[in-house]
C-alpha cells in the first residue's frame, strides 16, 4: 500500500495559517499576529497532533519552516516536548527547496523540489506517513497540483484579517472529501479533507 501525504496546519476562522506558533515566526507581510495559537490553548488538538505523531515516518517541509524546526527541535529532546523532538531528529527530513545549493545541516535532511511530483511519487513509496506541517506557501503548490492524500486543518475561533491563508485569492478551484470532522475544546474545530478530481461544478440552485 502506498505511503501518503498528510497536511497538517493550524488556521484560523479566516484561513490565517501564518505563525501560530510563535510571535517572531513568520512577520513577513508586516504581519502582527504572531503566536496567535497561544491565547487558545486546545488539549483536544494537542491529543490528536499527537496522535497523527505516532505514524509519522518523514517530514516534508517548506524551506522557512525547515530553518525553524532545525533551530529549535534539535534542542528540545526533553521535556514536555522532547517525545516530538526525538522523533523529528530521528526521521528523513525532505526540505522544497530550487535553490541546491542551500545548507541543511540538520541531520537526516535531504532537498526535493527539481520534480515535485516524481520525488512525491517516491516518497509514498518509501514511507507510511509523510507529514507536512505549517510551510504555508509549500502547501499551496500541494494543494494546486493535488500533491497530497489528506489536508488536516485544525481552525480556531479567532479572526485575525490578515496574513498567509490556506486558500488565498486566485487560489486553483478543486473537490474536496471530507474524511472527519470534530469539535474540539476551547471552540476548535478539526476538518480532515482528501482531494477529488476536478474542478467544482457550477448551476443554478433548485433548477
Amino acid at each position: 500500500m502506498a505511503g501518503r501525504i498528510i497536511i497538517d496546519l493550524f488556521t484560523t476562522l479566516d484561513g490565517v495559517a501564518q505563525a501560530p506558533g510563535g510571535q517572531e515566526e513568520d512577520t513577513s507581510g508586516g504581519f502582527r499576529f504572531g503566536g496567535w495559537q497561544a491565547g487558545v490553548a486546545s488539549e483536544s488538538v494537542g491529543g490528536e497532533v499527537m496522535e497523527g505523531m505516532s505514524t509519522l515516518d518523514a517530514l516534508l517541509l517548506g524551506r522557512r519552516t525547515y530553518d525553524i524546526f532545525a533551530g529549535y527541535w534539535p534542542q528540545h529532546t526533553t521535556g514536555p516536548e522532547g517525545a516530538i523532538g526525538q522523533l523529528f531528529n530521528r526521521v528523513p527530513k525532505y526540505v522544497a527547496s530550487r535553490d541546491a545549493g542551500i545548507a541543511l545541516d540538520w541531520e537526516g535532511s535531504s532537498r526535493v523540489g527539481d520534480d515535485l511530483a516524481a520525488e512525491i511519487a517516491r516518497l509514498r513509496e518509501t514511507h507510511r506517513d509523510v507529514h507536512v506541517i505549517g510551510s504555508v506557501d509549500f502547501v499551496q503548490t500541494l494543494l494546486a497540483e493535488q500533491l497530497f492524500d489528506e489536508l488536516q486543518l485544525w481552525v480556531y475561533p479567532i479572526v485575525l484579517g490578515q496574513g498567509k491563508r490556506v486558500f488565498p485569492e486566485g487560489a486553483t478551484p478543486a473537490n474536496l472529501r471530507l474524511l472527519r470532522s470534530a469539535q474540539g475544546d476551547n471552540g476548535t474545530i478539526s476538518l480532515r479533507y482528501a482531494p477529488l478530481p476536478g474542478e467544482p461544478e457550477t448551476g443554478t440552485v433548485g433548477s
